[in-house]
């Protein structure tokens, strides 16, 4: 047998050692289809490599990020830290440090007790917790139904209403037109003054109706055929598929009619009447006395000593807390919430 015979070992490897000396170092079998830059084989080993952003992040990349959340969070929790502790120190405390206070002192309350004994701002307290509540069930419950209305796009007259609703967004009447119209329906120094100007945002329906004709068609359509009403379709379809964006939709509102003042100052005459916000406005902008239940508020340019920070920052500090006790139980539909109605549609 000839020793260049295939199969005889001298062939064998006397074709890599030739290959070599013509400088042909690509292996049999990469070349072909196979081997190209489009083959199977290359195609494989890339998607075998991650991207960037799936990477196992490095030590250093680690601490970077660690030491950024920790700026954050210092940088939101400082100011809450700075005035809760200024409500909780004494006048001597604040006085040392020259205003806020950083470094705890002299702990006392009386800033506390003298907001609680003095009633108006426990009365604002419950003034504005009454009208968060009923407006934002009322207007959560209006931009449901409006949505839920302009997503069926076979309903009578939806595009002129739907251009009507987004021509509100850019274009509003001004705020003598809007005082005339709530003058005109006898609601000035009426709790339904803070309600009723704003009980409806053409944004917030928007975003419902984006995630309403996001619905499976064909689940609608099987409802209907089993005898469904719209009504019914809405309460036992759409709402409980839709619960994330409401619940955001619905936060939305709680957060507006909290901090709303402007109407109250508009509208309302009566001091009695004004909402936690108003109050706030009052003795912490324009620096007024907080004066007893009996007493109205005085304005700018009061005889009325000037309050102290404590008691500022201590109605500050009733301002903050509802929101900040309400929020952790929405906040994990937040991101989802906005995300859906953003998207689908």
């Amino acid at each position: 047998m000839s020793v260049n015979a295939p199969g005889s070992g001298v062939s064998d490897q006397a074709v890599p050692s030739a290959r070599r000396a013509r400088g042909e170092t690509r292996e049999p079998g990469t070349g072909g289809w196979l081997g190209r830059s489009g083959g199977p084989r290359n195609r494989a080993k890339a998607s075998r490599q991650r991207p960037a952003w799936a990477e196992a992040p490095t030590a250093v990349e680690r601490v970077g990020k660690s030491l950024a959340v920790a700026g954050i969070v210092l940088v939101v929790l400082l100011p809450l830290y700075t005035v809760v502790l200024t409500s909780v120190s004494s006048d001597a405390t604040i006085n040392a440090a020259g205003g806020m206070v950083l470094i705890p002192g002299e702990i006392t309350f009386s800033a506390y007790s003298a907001i609680l004994s003095g009633g108006v701002v426990t009365r604002s307290i419950l003034v504005s917790i009454g009208v968060t509540a009923v407006g934002t069930a009322l207007s959560t419950v209006v931009s449901v139904l409006a949505a839920y209305g302009l997503s069926r796009t076979s309903t009578l007259l939806h595009r002129p209403i739907l251009f009507l609703f987004i021509i509100t967004m850019f274009f509003s009447a001004g705020m003598i037109p809007t005082y005339l119209v709530v003058s005109g329906l006898g609601l000035i120094d009426s709790y339904l003054a803070l309600i009723l100007p704003g009980a409806v945002s053409a944004f917030n329906i928007l975003i419902l109706r984006a995630f309403f004709m996001g619905v499976d068609s064909n689940i609608l359509e099987a409802a209907r055929i089993d005898g469904a009403g719209e009504f019914r379709i809405l309460g036992r379809i759409i709402l409980p598929m839709s619960t994330a964006v409401i619940a955001v939709i619905a936060l939305f509102y709680g957060v507006g009619y909290w901090n709303a003042f402007f109407n109250a100052m508009l509208y309302l005459q009566d001091s009695a009447k004004w909402p936690l916000q108003m109050v706030l406005r009052s003795y912490v902008l324009e620096g007024v006395e907080l004066p007893g239940s009996a007493r109205t508020p005085a304005g700018v340019g009061s005889s009325q000593p000037a309050a102290s920070l404590a008691v500022k920052m201590a109605i500050v500090v009733f301002a903050l807390v509802p929101i900040l006790l309400v929020y952790p139980f929405v906040q994990r539909h937040f991101t989802k919430g906005v995300i859906f109605g953003a998207i689908k549609g």
